[in-house]
């Protein structure tokens, strides 16, 4: 069965190629994909996805996660809804400074590159992580599938190659 999205998107950037129609489809297309792996995934997914500078990237990483620095995405995954355990809750942080940085250095356009993020985002949402090698593996395989399936190159390719 499918998971229902329920999303919310803030702008706390100007970000006009990334319009809500296109987070929406790659939020969908991730939970589509979990949907059919996971072996109890929850009926619903209520998400807010935030697009912000450098500097609230920086503030939410440090306060969070104890790291000094503004990173790609950073997600936080709540407990379910104490009146309906069926609905997770999450928020997903995308720094677009960081994002459009990295897109650059790594060759990728930018719109593949926020996919990538969007979809790993959602995927971190809905309790995959990469904290050793196992995860890591099941989580890459995964998002590659996804992005495949959007006609997104590899985004592992370079690294497991290498």
């Amino acid at each position: 069965m499918p998971i229902t999205l329920s999303l919310s998107i803030q702008y706390a950037v100007s970000a006009d190629h990334l319009p809500r129609w296109r987070l929406r489809h790659w939020a969908e297309q991730a939970l589509r994909a979990a949907s059919k792996d996971m072996s109890d995934p929850p009926q619903k997914l209520i998400l807010t996805l935030r697009l912000v500078d450098e500097e609230e990237g920086r503030t939410l990483n440090r306060l969070y996660r104890e790291r000094d620095y503004a990173t790609n995405v950073l997600t936080f995954q709540y407990d379910p809804m104490p009146d309906d355990d069926s609905a997770w809750m999450a928020d997903i942080v995308l720094c677009i400074p960081v994002l459009v940085r990295e897109a650059h250095e790594q060759q990728k356009t930018i719109l593949d590159h926020a996919a990538h993020l969007c979809v790993h985002g959602v995927l971190h949402a809905l309790g995959y992580d990469h904290m050793d090698d196992e995860e890591a593996l099941e989580m890459e395989t995964l998002e590659t599938t996804i992005l495949q399936h959007m006609k997104i190159q590899d985004p592992y390719q370079d690294r497991i190659s290498s």
